[in-house]
């Protein structure tokens, strides 16, 4: 990055979002898989989903493939600010510590600083929403659980 060149907001929301999608496109079914498997009531020895093949062939044999993206509009708006915001912390983070020369690479305490600014940035926003969370997957649990 020269000193002249500033930081692009919208670029970095835009490819920020962009991967958020991205990320929750490719983990979805497997956290669909993880919920069924936690969430499955047992009875002795009958169980619905005998481990994660199972469960995943059973869904897509009943439900279709799309049975595996279930429930995926939430995490896509929970997920596509904090990736764009993370990207954006990370560029904020290396035009902090832009190099003399423009021409000049960041080094690897460069990048980590980077990594540390974005890894702020994003904090701010994800940890309230992980304590929601937390309260609620407890609620219904007694002190000694």
């Amino acid at each position: 990055m020269s000193e002249n060149q500033k930081i692009s907001l919208s670029k970095n929301l835009i490819a920020g979002g962009f991967g958020g999608v991205c990320l929750v496109f490719a983990g979805h079914p497997l956290d669909t898989i993880k919920v069924r498997l936690q969430t499955q009531v047992t009875s002795g020895e009958s169980r619905l989903y005998m481990g994660t093949f199972d469960c995943f062939k059973k869904i897509v044999m009943k439900e279709g493939v799309f049975g595996l993206y279930k429930g995926m509009a939430t995490p896509i708006v929970g997920i596509t600010p904090i990736s764009a915001i993370c990207f954006f912390g990370y560029g904020l983070g290396l035009k902090l510590q832009t190099p003399s020369q423009a021409n000049t690479k960041y080094g690897v305490m460069q990048t980590f600083v980077a990594g540390m600014v974005s890894g702020a940035f994003t904090t701010l926003f994800i940890a309230p929403g992980e304590r929601i969370k937390c309260l609620l997957q407890r609620c219904g649990q007694s002190q000694s659980d």
